[in-house]
């Protein structure tokens, strides 16, 4: 059998480090119909839903994101950080981080936060539900988003504000325009590792049972998780937790107002609202591609994959696969095969659990008490591709 030779110019290809390309654009729905595949910039991005789903776990790829900042040609604080944090892990490092954190990220910890999300919801629906209008990212995700990981970590909500400012200028580093980024995203850096180092002071006077006291706890014996891994893993939560609960948010509320009949349903139906998030995150993931990368030469479909190839696999394509949904359209009462918006295999993100029950929670009571929703003004959006969300989002409503 022939193999395809991976550079092969019948292969589409799409410019995915342009600020303008758009994954949801007509030129990936073509690129998909022609091919399993296309060539990018960084390296092969994978179309179709059945790849997606086996490249997930196929063993001869490993995490690809973590060659992100030298993609980009960039190193410094940011970089240093990336590279070596769970995410960027593999093997024995990877297992042993992982069952330091995963007592933290429990279903039954999380259980005992959903009052608090409800809670921290209302009040925040509390204070722009009479006016009928608000910035529903600078009102709503922003502040919720940040308010769970200050409930998960024992901060007071007021460090909302801090904290939420530090994360948008370190997700500047998750999009094209890293490098020019940099300073801002360097800047950020420093001051969330300062603000880990007073968290770990504190915990080490004061023991707690919370998600800071479990780690801290580990690093009593640093053979199990050093220092510098403690206040990494510290660093992940803030920032993993806050940049995508945010932006995943704002594009659910930017989905129900482009179709005002599902809000409605959500609003008759509050019990939809576990599905809703996974529908949402099906057609407008935040995060819109997972990065794999070969660890050794290997043919797949008839195409040769040399070793350190990276494969981006476009989890918003693959969930709008007409293959596999044959009615792509958004509806939040269809039974619907997975979506790759938490990635997948040994690498699927470790913050699912509160992800899922925060959205939840907030699309729950979101949907009883704004009626209605529209747009209200120009909506600001991040590039759409790699984690996508919207920068400003002003919406007018009906208060119920």
């Amino acid at each position: 059998m022939s193999h395809t030779v991976l550079n092969a110019e019948a292969m589409p290809y799409l410019d995915v480090s342009d600020p303008a390309f758009s994954i949801r654009s007509e030129a990936v729905a073509d690129a998909r119909d022609a091919s399993w595949c296309a060539r990018t910039p960084y390296g092969l991005a994978v179309l179709r839903y059945d790849d997606v789903q086996k490249l997930l776990r196929h063993p001869k790829l490993r995490q690809g994101s973590y060659r992100w900042p030298s993609h980009n040609g960039v190193t410094g604080l940011f970089a240093r950080w990336w590279e070596n944090m769970l995410l960027s892990q593999e093997g024995d490092t990877h297992a042993r981080l992982r069952r330091m954190a995963n007592p933290a990220f429990s279903p039954k910890l999380i259980g005992a936060l959903q009052p608090k999300f409800t809670e921290l919801a209302n009040m925040l629906i509390d204070r722009f539900a009479d006016r009928g209008e608000c910035d529903f990212i600078a009102e709503f995700t922003e502040p919720y988003a940040t308010g769970v990981i200050c409930d998960l970590l024992g901060l007071p909500f007021e460090k909302w504000r801090e904290l939420a400012d530090i994360a948008a200028d370190m997700g500047l580093a998750l999009g094209v325009t890293f490098k020019q980024d940099l300073t801002t995203i360097d800047a950020a850096t420093r001051r969330i590792f300062d603000y880990a180092e007073e968290l770990v002071a504190l915990r080490r006077a004061e023991p707690s049972d919370d998600f800071i006291g479990m780690l801290v706890r580990a690093n009593a014996e640093t053979d199990q998780l050093s220092d510098q891994e403690l206040l990494d893993m510290i660093v992940l939560a803030i920032f993993g937790g806050i940049d995508t609960t945010r932006n995943q948010l704002g594009l659910a509320m930017a989905t129900f107002v482009e179709h005002p009949d599902q809000w409605a349903l959500l609003g008759e139906q509050p019990e939809l609202a576990r599905a809703a998030v996974e529908e949402v995150m099906r057609v407008r993931p935040t995060i819109t591609w997972v990065t794999r990368e070969a660890t050794e030469t290997f043919t797949y479909n008839d195409t040769e994959i040399p070793q350190g190839t990276t494969l981006h696999l476009f989890s918003q394509s693959a969930g709008s696969d007409p293959s596999v949904f044959p009615e792509p359209g958004f509806d939040i009462a269809a039974a619907r095969k997975p979506h790759f918006g938490f990635g997948g295999g040994a690498h699927h993100c470790l913050g699912h659990f509160i992800a899922r029950g925060d959205m939840t929670e907030a699309l729950k009571l979101l949907s009883q008490r704004l009626k209605n929703p529209r747009f209200n003004g120009e909506v600001k959006w991040l590039p759409d591709s790699g984690n996508t969300g919207a920068i400003t989002l002003p919406i007018a409503f009906d208060a119920a």
